[in-house]
């Protein structure tokens, strides 16, 4: 078993709790052929007020609203999955963590047409970094090859697993060229996002971001950003980003549940400012990680605690007749 899941013991599937090497799936599962599923990314965090889940209500929002454009019913409605969220956590043993629930299409009929294969549902949770590295002096980024494909093809506002073929080709093409990331533009030429990542840059202290009509995904932390903003008293504005500003804007970040908030040094070789974070990318940063750490109140309602942890002492039987009940 990789590193990254050392010390996973219980995997969430199709209600009930599972042992890691258990929770597996048929190899003429629709999803593997096909890319028919959805997920989400989420992150507990040890605040000072205990283990709690950042923003869990939007999160399960989201792949509900992802499942219902690809004609797929959670196994149960979101406070239920929400639910299922915290006992996989808790029955992991984990005070900080990743989380990633996954809908997808599995084992019953081969070709396009997905609508006979049964929905399954999963939830991991794995101790993770931050996906972009922790360089306090920022990430060396290119403008990728490799554009977005337009929200008529493929609905951008769905965390689908078939969209990350593209995200993939971008990290791919920025990895092998010396870069940790690589940004995509929209079939327009304007900027669209990272290839997991959303991105904000700083113009004469106004804060922009592009908008979702750019065939970006509609971010949590995003959203988090924008609010964190407005409450700092900086302006906000979402529209379309030109490749020309990558260039001459005064400073650049990216933003996602994995990277969560990673400042940008470079793209493609030229210094994004002074070449190190800025003044607003340091107050958004500061004001991050202050709620995620719980060193300030939560006044948006933005964690979700975990609870009682059950650690290691789960055994299978306990844990499946609680999580099938």
């Amino acid at each position: 078993m990789s590193d990254l899941f050392a010390g996973v013991r219980w995997i969430w599937m199709n209600g009930k709790l599972v042992e890691f090497e258990k929770a597996t799936v048929h190899v003429m599962s629709h999803a593997l052929h096909y890319g028919s599923g959805v997920f989400e990314g989420i992150r507990c965090y040890n605040t000072r007020r205990g283990p709690a889940v950042f923003r869990l209500t939007e999160h399960m929002r989201r792949l509900e609203l992802s499942a219902k454009i690809y004609r797929m019913d959670l196994p149960m409605p979101a406070p239920g999955m929400a639910e299922a969220v915290l006992e996989t956590i808790r029955a992991n043993g984990f005070e900080s963590c990743y989380i990633r629930p996954l809908v997808y299409r599995g084992f019953g009929t081969m070709g396009v047409n997905p609508l006979r294969s049964p929905v399954e549902s999963v939830i991991a949770v794995w101790s993770w970094g931050k996906y972009l590295g922790d360089s306090d002096e920022g990430v060396d980024v290119c403008v990728s090859s490799w554009r977005r494909p337009p929200s008529d093809a493929l609905p951008a506002v769905a965390k689908a697993t078939g969209n990350y073929l593209n995200s993939s080709l971008i990290k791919m093409e920025a990895i092998t060229n010396g870069y940790v990331e690589g940004i995509a533009l929209d079939t327009n030429g304007n900027v669209s996002e990272g290839s997991g990542e959303n991105l904000f840059l700083v113009r004469d202290g106004l804060l922009v971001t592009p908008p979702l009509a750019s065939s970006l995904l509609h971010g949590i932390t995003r959203s988090t950003v924008m609010t964190l903003a407005r409450d700092a008293g900086i302006e906000v504005r979402e529209e379309a980003i030109s490749r020309g500003q990558l260039y001459t804007c005064d400073e650049l970040f990216l933003t996602g549940t994995a990277a969560e908030i990673t400042p940008v040094r470079s793209v493609d070789r030229q210094p994004v400012g002074s070449g190190c974070p800025g003044t607003i990318t340091s107050i958004i940063l500061r004001e991050f990680n202050r709620v995620i750490n719980g060193e300030t109140e939560d006044r948006h309602g933005w964690l979700t605690p975990v609870g009682g942890l059950a650690g290691s002492g789960v055994d299978s039987g306990a844990a499946e007749d609680r999580m099938s009940a």
